[in-house]
């Protein structure tokens, strides 16, 4: 009886061992910055080697869920097709900088009270389902150090709200804002434009994508 039952069990602990491990889901959820993060040499795929050379490839599953354009507004419509139907387990939302630069550009930038209305909306939908959340300041529009890009201040308000966000919502954050200007301060001596982490003051060059992926990686694994 006691090799029957010692033979059950030893099964028992074959089969656990051999069942694959369910990787946890991180969707990536934002604007035009998220949708190119899936491509070759984008945030997302470079995150992914990041965590595949830490062994923890077999973890995560990353999935990004960035379009072109997209306010937080437009992330609220999306959120319950483009995230919660797929079951994540963590989402990282980064999102406001067409909230701030439309506003110039086309006239139909997002409100600071709406816009954390919105978010905070997002939030409070994706921690009811058990959702861990992390959260993300807008990086840059214009990568000059001495504050004269246009809309540096709408840029520091907002990230102010998506900080204190996430300390009344006891999100994860990635300040994203505060990275991109220190790294900045060091590494922008000629007080460029563009070219240093961005390609175009906004979108993320090499450089960018790797230095990104890199403050994700500290927020994703602890």
């Amino acid at each position: 009886m006691k090799a029957i039952y010692g033979s059950i069990l030893l099964a028992g602990i074959l089969m656990a061992f051999s069942i694959p491990q369910q990787k946890e889901r991180v969707i990536f959820f934002g604007d035009s910055i998220t949708q190119a993060g899936v491509k070759p040499g984008g945030y997302i795929t470079v995150l992914q080697d990041l965590l595949k050379a830490k062994g923890l490839g077999d973890k995560y599953e990353l999935v990004g869920a960035g379009i072109g354009g997209n306010k937080v507004y437009d992330l609220y419509l999306r959120l319950e097709n483009d995230v919660l139907a797929q079951n994540p387990g963590t989402v990282v939302i980064w999102v406001g900088v067409n909230d701030v630069w439309h506003k110039r550009s086309f006239g139909t930038g997002t409100d600071p009270d709406k816009f954390e209305k919105f978010y905070t909306a997002i939030i409070k939908k994706l921690q009811a389902r058990n959702i861990k959340v992390i959260i993300c300041t807008p990086a840059v529009i214009g990568e000059k150090t001495d504050f004269s890009n246009e809309q540096d201040g709408d840029l520091n308000k907002y990230s102010t709200i998506i900080r204190t966000i996430a300390a009344s919502n006891n999100t994860g954050l990635v300040d994203l804002r505060k990275a991109f200007l220190d790294y900045n301060l060091i590494n922008n001596k000629d007080n460029k434009e563009s070219g240093i982490l961005t390609t175009d003051r906004v979108h993320l060059n090499d450089k960018g994508n790797q230095f990104v992926a890199a403050q994700m990686l500290q927020a994703i694994v602890k």
